[in-house]
């Protein structure tokens, strides 16, 4: 790589399509990050911070260099049963069993139609992901034109998507 002798450069930054319900659409809201830091220099300082959201050293969002690669995100691609039992699961390593009985909805599939908004995915997945793909055993459709939203975060999607204005995104890095 180009950057690994420039030590100023802290990390690498990734694009990212996260697929939602099935391998046909992604997640274009606010809650979706699009880029996010996946390499980082290994050296003294630099922490995970906020869950799987990036990095920091110091207290401060990693110098970073985008790359022309990009991540596909299938986290939110699972037969409905399975996502339900990955809530469910997920939820009891953070909570007790009171607060995931209180909050996760108790049901035999997970009820993937309460998403804000997402987009038909028009590229192409990698070679790796085809044979699973072509395998897939449920059926999720999705009205696109649908979202999910409070006013202000429709005004900010409708900003984004028109426009390409990223008003207030949360980066936890810095482009150098």
């Amino acid at each position: 790589n180009k950057w690994v002798d420039q030590p100023k450069v802290e990390g690498l930054l990734f694009d990212y399509n996260h697929f939602y319900g099935s391998y046909d659409y992604v997640g274009n809201s606010r809650k979706w990050y699009r880029k996010e830091v996946r390499i980082i220099r290994p050296h003294a300082g630099i922490y995970s911070f906020r869950d799987a959201q990036g990095f920091q050293k110091n207290k401060r969002p990693l110098r970073v260099k985008p790359i022309n690669a990009k991540i596909y995100h299938y986290g939110w691609v699972k037969p409905p049963e399975k996502q339900q039992a990955k809530q469910e699961n997920f939820n009891k390593l953070w909570h007790d069993d009171q607060w995931v009985k209180d909050h996760v909805k108790e049901a035999d599939e997970y009820d993937y139609s309460n998403v804000d908004s997402l987009r038909k995915f028009e590229g192409t997945h990698p070679e790796t992901m085809k044979k699973r793909i072509k395998h897939k055993n449920w059926d999720f459709h999705f009205d696109t034109h649908k979202i999910n939203m409070s006013l202000k975060n429709r005004i900010l999607h409708f900003l984004d998507q028109s426009f390409g204005l990223k008003i207030g995104e949360y980066k936890n890095y810095r482009i150098i």
